[in-house]
């Protein structure tokens, strides 16, 4: 994860964004679901559709040389958070069928849930090995190098994502959060941009663009942002704090004033929306 991000402008928006990294800006939660219903992006588990565990098992009890039906009650178990089970799962799919590669892909993503990346890494090199052409192994496994640093490959593999998938909102949001922590903020809005034409729905993209129009001064943009995160969700602190910081760099302080409110609205004790609302009282 991206700790923090460096911005090299004025000391109140750089602020903003660093803060706003230090509170998991590179965690992307979009709507999108790889094959068996893993979520790629964050590596939260979920079941493309509901799953009856009970019913998985009896399908596994008539048919216990299926490797799909393992990988199915897998995911079941990783939505319930049931890891251990799910990785028993994913073993026995792969042990019947060492070409799986979407059970490889779905045990990463348990594996990063129990925070053992080294696993992970090697089971989405697995599955790339078993389909090269499998663009959600690309997605996680960029995601895994660009936590750990490894820059130049985790673009390689989100450009690979792309190639492979150009309508993916996730692939193009996590490139964009490598550009937006290198202060290259025209390709991460451009990034950004991409992701939420591919999901408007999703409030993540809406906020780091803001970031990056901040960073680059376009204070109207970036209010713009921030009140699309806030129309889709009305009680977002970071939402309503960036908005305040967004006008008031543009020097418009009575909006400030009313944004660090409705901030404090929501949490009385929030120390960077009672400092907002002391500068611009």
């Amino acid at each position: 994860m991206l700790s923090t991000l460096s911005i090299r402008t004025n000391p109140l928006t750089a602020r903003a964004i660093n803060r706003l990294g230090a509170l998991g800006l590179a965690a992307l939660i979009l709507a999108g679901c790889q094959t068996a219903g893993l979520n790629q992006t964050t590596g939260t588990l979920r079941a493309s559709q509901a799953v009856n565990i009970a019913s998985l098992t009896e399908v596994i009890s008539s048919n216990p040389q299926d490797p799909g039906a393992y990988n199915m009650r897998g995911t079941a178990y990783g939505r319930e958070q049931r890891y251990q089970d799910a990785l028993a799962d994913f073993n026995q799919a792969l042990a019947l069928n060492p070409s799986f590669y979407q059970a490889l892909a779905n045990r990463a993503l348990v594996h990063r849930e129990l925070g053992n990346d080294t696993q992970a890494l090697a089971d989405y090199s697995a599955a790339i090995a078993a389909n090269p052409a499998y663009d959600a192994a690309y997605l996680g496994r960029g995601n895994i190098y660009r936590e750990q640093g490894q820059i130049a490959l985790a673009l390689a593999d989100y450009e690979r994502a792309i190639l492979l998938n150009s309508s993916d909102a996730r692939i193009y949001y996590n490139r964009a959060l490598i550009f937006q922590a290198q202060d290259n903020h025209i390709l991460a809005i451009e990034d950004f941009t991409t992701a939420i034409g591919f999901n408007p729905n999703a409030i993540e993209p809406y906020m780091a663009r803001g970031l990056s129009y901040l960073a680059v001064r376009d204070f109207g943009a970036a209010v713009e942002d921030f009140d699309s995160v806030l129309g889709r969700d009305s009680r977002n602190i970071d939402g309503w704090i960036n908005r305040g910081i967004a006008y008031e760099a543009a020097g418009d302080l009575e909006n400030a004033r009313v944004s660090y409110q409705r901030a404090l609205s929501i949490n009385e004790g929030n120390r960077i929306a009672l400092q907002g609302l002391r500068r611009v009282s």
